[in-house]
């Protein structure tokens, strides 16, 4: 488990479990602030999920993270979703996910990740930005008429 520091109670991330699953799926739609709970298929648990993490502040679930590995060429790690609990964004709990999915990823023989968003999601551009990841808008990237901002990095 990676530590996040901070003041007062602990956060950690974990591998994701079949509970933590069934929890996400649950909540997904809230967090987001809309239908989302599609876009957590059982896949990414079941087939794809030996990289899902979450983070627990005081063993409650906080955010959660599903990846995977792209066999390539060139070898990736894929970050598909990412969810944080509404109260504690801005509080490191995506990085501490990043961190701990990168490092993973590193140890699998990955040399790069990727991700993407559409190109009206702000915040998760602004936070990969952050985090040293290129940032590239590509039209037509999921069919005609829908755009995607591409996120890259090198690792």
């Amino acid at each position: 488990m990676v530590g996040l520091p901070t003041s007062g109670p602990t956060m950690l991330t974990r591998a994701l479990t079949k509970t933590d699953y069934d929890h996400i799926v649950q909540v997904i739609d809230r967090w987001w602030g809309g239908p989302t709970s599609a876009l957590a298929h059982p896949i990414f648990f079941y087939e794809l999920g030996s990289l899902a993490r979450v983070v627990e502040h005081d063993e409650v679930l906080v955010g959660f993270l599903l990846g995977f590995i792209v066999p390539g060429p060139p070898r990736s790690g894929y970050v598909h979703l990412v969810g944080i609990h509404p109260d504690f964004r801005r509080r490191g709990v995506g990085k501490v996910l990043y961190n701990s999915f990168e490092q993973d990823c590193r140890g699998a023989g990955c040399t790069q990740l990727k991700a993407i968003t559409t190109s009206a999601n702000e915040g998760s551009i602004a936070f990969h930005r952050a985090t040293g990841w290129t940032v590239t808008p590509v039209e037509d990237y999921a069919g005609p008429a829908r755009p995607r901002v591409v996120f890259n990095k090198s690792l």
